[in-house]
């Protein structure tokens, strides 16, 4: 399901000079469900900085359809909820689509349960690996099979669709690869489906964004999970101390270059954005990235850093530090290191 918000300027804080051609073509931002909140953060603040009437549109497709239009030039802006993947850097170049990979916050990857379940206290790696691979579709579909002491009830699966950044990381981090899971359960890229779908039935599990668990929390409940430091329950403070492993995630913008080079109002907008990235992203329920990171995100733009980082990856088991350093160090310019 997509879905649109109009940004329509209120006050004018912020000096961007506008020409008629760039009035008539809506700038778009399309991608991440996850990412979706922030960006209607941003459009709604940057609207009350504008001077003038500026139409911006964010859409909820999932991270893969945004990267499709993106690397076809349809879109000068993507919204994604993990780095920019191998096939994606072909279709990018094969169109000859030069971009800025800057990362806006962190996210935690919430299991999440229905609050009458009485039993599940928390869920390990392995449990969530027996459970959504492959090989578990038609086989694995009781709570005793992950836990003898579970009862014999069927478990009600409810997670995102394959063109969801979301489904991609989940999988990669619990079961190898993006494309080793099950099919056969609720699928959608539009989370608030993914919220009803638990909320609805009290045997239920299902996996998203941490956005949208700190939305609905009064009718879902968080499950902490045993991983790689210990059994931890999804936070800002474990996903900021590197506690929250392997489903904390850096999300991102992933900017046109010739796009903000030619469009004052997008360069406008994406460094209104930056420079306002820790309160976006506590107002989406997202996890901010510190001040002076942000500072950073900005010098890519200044400095001219094009690419990826992450080399087509998804960067698994890395803490915090460790994919900011790699965000920002592999790809800088040699004067710049």
């Amino acid at each position: 399901m997509s879905r649109v918000i109009h940004a329509l300027a209120l006050t004018p804080l912020l000096t961007v000079s506008i020409s008629a051609a760039q009035q008539a073509q809506p700038i778009v931002i399309s991608g991440s469900s996850t990412v979706y909140p922030f960006s209607q953060a941003a459009i709604k603040s940057f609207a009350r900085r504008t001077p003038k009437t500026v139409s911006i549109q964010a859409r909820s497709v999932g991270s893969s359809a945004g990267f499709r239009e993106f690397c076809a030039g349809k879109v000068p802006i993507a919204a994604a909820s993990r780095p920019i993947n191998a096939r994606e850097l072909e279709q990018c170049k094969a169109g000859r689509v030069r971009f800025y990979e800057l990362p806006i916050a962190f996210d935690a990857i919430t299991v999440v349960i229905n609050p009458s379940n009485s039993f599940a206290k928390q869920i390990s790696t392995a449990q969530l690996k027996t459970l959504w691979e492959k090989k578990a579709e038609g086989k694995v579909l009781r709570w005793s099979q992950l836990n003898p002491a579970w009862p014999n009830s069927t478990i009600k699966l409810c997670a995102p669709g394959k063109d969801s950044g979301t489904y991609d990381t989940f999988n990669k981090v619990i079961s190898g690869s993006e494309s080793n899971s099950r099919q056969d359960y609720t699928a959608s890229e539009d989370d608030d489906i993914l919220v009803r779908c638990v909320a609805n039935s009290e045997n239920a599990l299902g996996y998203f964004g941490f956005d949208y668990y700190q939305n609905n929390r009064s009718i879902l409940r968080a499950l902490p999970v045993s991983g790689m430091r210990g059994t931890v329950l999804p936070s800002v403070a474990s996903v900021q101390g590197s506690r929250y492993l392997p489903l904390s995630r850096p999300v991102f913008y992933y900017v046109n270059e010739q796009a903000i080079r030619s469009n004052r109002v997008l360069r406008a907008l994406v460094d209104s954005t930056i420079q306002q990235g820790a309160k976006l992203a506590e107002q989406a329920n997202l996890i901010p990235l510190q001040d002076s990171t942000y500072r950073l995100v900005s010098s890519k733009l200044y400095r001219e850093v094009l690419g990826s980082s992450f080399g087509g990856q998804l960067p698994i088991g890395l803490t915090v530090g460790q994919i900011l350093e790699r965000s920002f160090d592999a790809q800088k310019k040699p004067q710049f290191r």
